[in-house]
């Protein structure tokens, strides 16, 4: 028994020699294994309406309890094709929009695509005009829908569809349609569809979900810089790659050994281990590290478990151990991301990927390096 738990208390196995390419891998970490983490952000979307787009994701339990899967990539999938995010407008502290957004008149005369006269229902209270009826707002609502799902989310009293937390919010309550399960691709579909009976409009916005939700399984770094977001971002740059025991090295992933205390062998994977990932990801900024999780602790100024997982900075080694407090039980290390999250190269059968801190047991402190 002792002789497995000291085998076992290092993920990681010796190095394996000869020449690595670094390659780069693009592809989602899977789901299904436990902790992965939602959050991040994306290049084109401006941070208020990140901002009502999560928070409307978050508030929809509460208008429909029973939506499943609803996550703010949803939302601004559909905002990206209906108001690209609103870009060329200002959007004040409390969510309002400036100038307004409103769609063609929809009174048959084909501007716009629209060959069906639709009959004014607002006086024109959200569409500035009683002639006929228009789409407003970043989620493009015609008036008669906005008035059976309008929600006031910012606290003002008033739903307004020219408000981008009331309109993601009545966005998300219209695309939950009472109980949806959007986490099922096809009941996301049938929910777009609603959104606008067009084919080609449910695979456009599903392509901007999907690419939105890449983005929210990625390391949030807008406050990082420097070394250590070149740090970070080497060891993510290797998302998706196969978890190989005793994998991975100062050039990149390669071969591994056999066997892991579970049996595992990574003499026919290519890929990291844990600790092979940090070593990769440090070399790029110069820093030697030991090969095995437990040395590693030995590494830099070590953070004690005791401080708990706030004491944490980007970039920082985080460790795991049979016996929180022996660092000779040590059997894993990530890489600290920032808002709870690491860089992680889990075990066999996984991916490097995202993962929660506390996806992993036996919290056992971390270590700044930079």
């Amino acid at each position: 028994m002792t002789l497995v738990l000291l085998f076992s208390a290092v993920c990681c196995a010796a190095p394996v020699t000869g020449a690595i390419n670094a390659i780069v891998a693009l592809q989602t970490g899977r789901q299904g294994d436990g902790g992965i983490a939602d959050g991040g952000t994306a290049a084109d979307i401006p941070p208020r309406m990140l901002t009502a787009y999560k928070k409307a994701a978050w508030q929809v339990r509460k208008y429909v309890p029973k939506c499943k899967g609803m996550r703010w990539p949803i939302l601004a999938g559909i905002a990206k094709v209906e108001s690209n995010h609103v870009i060329g407008h200002t959007i004040t502290a409390n969510g309002d929009i400036r100038p307004k957004i409103y769609g063609v008149l929809l009174n048959g005369s084909g501007a716009g695509g629209n060959t069906t006269t639709v009959p004014d229902t607002d006086g024109g209270k959200w569409d500035g005009t009683a002639t006929g009826e228009r789409a407003v707002g970043p989620f493009q609502f015609l008036p008669s829908t906005w008035e059976g799902i309008g929600e006031d989310a910012n606290g003002d009293k008033r739903a307004d569809p020219h408000n981008a937390d009331d309109a993601a919010l009545g966005a998300a309550v219209y695309l939950c349609g009472g109980g949806r399960n959007l986490s099922k691709r096809s009941q996301l579909g049938a929910a777009i569809l609603q959104y606008n009976h067009s084919s080609a409009y449910v695979s456009n916005v599903l392509g901007w979900i999907d690419q939105y939700t890449a983005a929210a399984k990625s390391p949030d770094l807008k406050n990082v810089s420097g070394t250590v977001r070149h740090v970070i971002e080497a060891a993510f740059s290797q998302r998706g790659v196969p978890y190989s025991w005793g994998g991975g090295n100062t050039r990149g992933k390669s071969y591994g050994v056999c066997c892991s205390p579970s049996g595992k062998s990574g003499a026919n994977i290519k890929g990291f281990d844990c600790s092979g990932l940090t070593t990769y990801a440090y070399a790029k900024a110069g820093i030697s590290l030991p090969r095995t999780a437990a040395a590693q602790a030995g590494v830099g100024r070590r953070i004690p478990a005791s401080l708990g997982t706030s004491a944490l900075k980007p970039g920082d080694l985080v460790f795991y151990a049979y016996a929180p407090g022996r660092d000779s039980t040590i059997y894993h290390v990530g890489m600290y991301t920032g808002g709870g999250q690491m860089i992680n190269a889990a075990r066999p059968g996984t991916v490097v990927r995202l993962d929660a801190v506390s996806a992993m047991s036996g919290y056992a402190g971390g270590a700044r390096l930079l």
